[in-house]
């Protein structure tokens, strides 16, 4: 049939095996930590050899890059779909967005290490990489700008807040809420000081 377009089958294999290789790195993150990521066992996972990598991701660090993008367009799907739903309170509002990148943060020790941590010696997330953090942090600043929270000190300052509980919360209690449980009380004692 004319005007019918043609498949790049090719390019499909490609995406297939590269989301085969993010996920098997993942994986390797989860059990052994972000810093075990070796290119053999990513390939042994894949069920390719070592060299044959190297026609997907140029190195480790290109690895460590498209997970550090993955990581980050997931946070920012999560996100927005919060504030679609969020509440007209600034307040219930703060609430629901702290309790939201906490709840993501936690979820996953190796995800936020990569995403928050500079765990990674000598890696640094390229410009396209970085772009879903960037617009994740745009649309946080927009957010809180529809809240009456427009200063760069105070959005600095609700940043340091929740990773702060996050970062407790991964350090001292794993798995637990000792953190999480103060997150309502930040938020109250925020918007207080903000007069919101």
């Amino acid at each position: 049939m004319l005007g019918t377009p043609i498949r790049d089958r090719a390019a499909e294999r490609r995406a297939t095996t590269r989301g085969e290789i993010l996920a098997a790195s993942w994986q390797i993150a989860h059990e052994q930590g972000l810093s075990q990521i070796t290119l053999r066992d990513v390939a042994e996972r894949v069920g390719m050899r070592a060299p044959s990598l190297y026609s997907h991701f140029a190195s480790k660090n290109a690895i460590y890059d498209a997970m550090f993008a993955d990581a980050w367009s997931a946070c920012l799907e999560v996100t927005n779909a919060t504030v679609a739903r969020a509440p007209r309170s600034p307040r219930a509002a703060l609430k629901l967005y702290a309790r939201t990148f906490f709840d993501f943060a936690v979820s996953d020790l190796a995800r936020h290490q990569l995403m928050n941590q500079r765990t990674i010696p000598g890696f640094e997330p390229s410009a396209e990489a970085y772009a879903p953090a960037v617009a994740s942090l745009d649309h946080l600043r927009e957010s809180l700008a529809a809240l009456g929270v427009r200063r760069r000190e105070d959005i600095d300052l609700y940043v340091a807040l929740v990773g702060g509980l996050v970062d407790a919360q991964l350090a001292n209690d794993p798995g637990g809420n000792r953190w999480g449980r103060l997150l309502n009380r930040t938020m109250d004692m925020y918007a207080d000081n903000l007069g919101l």
